[in-house]
């Protein structure tokens, strides 16, 4: 369940904290073709079922961008901040892929509220993110978001 603030004054109570845990998703052959058909990225290991099972994991995998991708829906379970008009995201300043997501493996979003500074009209938040592997040692991605808040 998403931590609730109401407004950039309770949000920066917040700065230096965790958000918790999303819950976690299956990433699925569809996905990850329907990914592959939106981004033309159709490379064996992510669409070739019989060519990946003898390759490098064993199964499909996902691609990274759409691990990347899967970030927002997981991340609106950990944050909701109300009382703002505008929400964008900003950027990435840093995006590590440490492990292939096989097909079929189930991740989840662990998110720390790194900071809040004043922007223009706003604040920008920036939060560090694993995304977590279910069972695996190294997760899918880490990385590190930026997003704006406009009153």
């Amino acid at each position: 369940m998403a931590i609730t603030v109401n407004g950039v004054d309770d949000l920066r109570k917040l700065a230096g904290g965790d958000l918790g845990t999303s819950e976690w998703i299956e990433v699925t052959q569809e996905r990850i073709d329907t990914f592959a058909d939106a981004t033309g990225d159709h490379q064996w290991i992510h669409v070739d079922t019989e060519k990946a099972a003898q390759g490098p994991f064993g199964a499909t995998v996902a691609h990274g961008y759409l691990t990347l991708s899967l970030f927002i829906p997981l991340f609106t379970e950990l944050l909701d901040v109300r009382g703002v008009t505008t929400k964008v995201n900003y950027g990435l300043d840093k995006v590590r892929f440490p492990s292939p997501v096989r097909v079929g493996s189930r991740i989840r979003l662990v998110g720390r509220l790194a900071g809040v500074e004043d922007v223009p009209g706003g604040v920008q938040i920036t939060v560090d993110d694993t995304i977590e592997i279910e069972g695996a040692q190294k997760p899918a991605a880490e990385l590190r978001s930026l997003s704006r808040l406009y009153a």
